[in-house]
Parts: C-alpha cells; sequence; structure tokens
C-alpha cells in the first residue's frame, strides 16, 4: 500500500458531515463543489475554514471567487452530494437554490447555510485552505439526520434530532 493510500484510509477514519460549497463560476452561474473538510474556526470574529485540492476541476473559479457559501446536508441529499463530488458539471439546477440577497449560491433543504466572504487564503500542500468571514448563518431543516462521510462511504445517523 503505497503512503498516499495508507493515509487516505487513516484520514477515513474520521467521519465528517458532509457539504456543498456554493459560489458563482467565471460564467456567472451557480455551480457547487462536495466537501468533508469544512470546519468552525473562531466564532468572534466569525470564521470557518475548508479545504479544496489543487486539481479542482473548480479551482480556478474557487480561487477567484470573493463569495462562498457551505451548506450541511441532511441525510437525503446523497444524490445531489454525489453530483456535486463527481466530474461532470457541477452547475446547480434552479429549483436547488433558495433566493437570497447575498451574493452566493445556497442550496434549498440544506440543514444549515453559511454566507461567507473570503477572509483569507492559505496555500497547504496540494490543497488551497480558504477561511471565510461568515456574513449570515441559518439553521434551515431541523429533525432531520445530517450526511456523513467515514471510511470512505455515506453514512447517517440514526436520528436527526
Amino acid at each position: 500500500m503505497t503512503r498516499h493510500a495508507e493515509l487516505r484510509q487513516a484520514f477515513g477514519h474520521f467521519g465528517t458531515g458532509v457539504a456543498i460549497i456554493g459560489l458563482h463560476n467565471r460564467d456567472n452561474q451557480p455551480v457547487g463543489l462536495t466537501i468533508n473538510s469544512f470546519a468552525s474556526v473562531s466564532l468572534e470574529p466569525a470564521l470557518l475554514s475548508w479545504c479544496l485540492a489543487n486539481d479542482s476541476q473548480l479551482f480556478d473559479d474557487v480561487a477567484n471567487a470573493e463569495h462562498f457559501s457551505v451548506n450541511i446536508l441532511a441525510a437525503d441529499q446523497i444524490e445531489l452530494s454525489g453530483r456535486m463530488a463527481g466530474s461532470s458539471s457541477h452547475v446547480f439546477k434552479a429549483e436547488e437554490l433558495d433566493e437570497t440577497d447575498t451574493k452566493a449560491p445556497v442550496l434549498r433543504g440544506a440543514l444549515a447555510q453559511f454566507d461567507c466572504h473570503v477572509h483569507h487564503k492559505v496555500q497547504a500542500g496540494d490543497h488551497l485552505m480558504l477561511i471565510g468571514g461568515i456574513d449570515a448563518a441559518r439553521q434551515c431543516a431541523q429533525g432531520r439526520a445530517p450526511l456523513i462521510y467515514f471510511r470512505g462511504n455515506y453514512a447517517a445517523l440514526a436520528d436527526g434530532s
């Protein structure tokens, strides 16, 4: 087993939530990508972080974005997560987005939404770490189970409360 494979397997033992980043691409289309590298950074100032692989199809769009959203997924959003994680189109369908007055697209049906501006970017190995300043946060869907990623597979908690 290669060191890369060993690391992926070891990191896979840490169960994480699944989120979709929403932003506008260079053609001003709302696009999304699935992540599991989301973390709270600070409450004051309100900051969060996430990481993007340097070889991501959306790397240039993300690197040039000024605003983005983080949308925490529910267990029943596996199909959407898979589509936004794949190598096909990352463009959202209009019916997947909520109307807001923010500059980043937010996902309808997410458990929680964070509207952010780019606070800082850090190149870290083969990833770009983005630190977002949180402009707004909303809890959207109480009582639904979150989508979890563990050992390379999706999972869900038995109870979403």
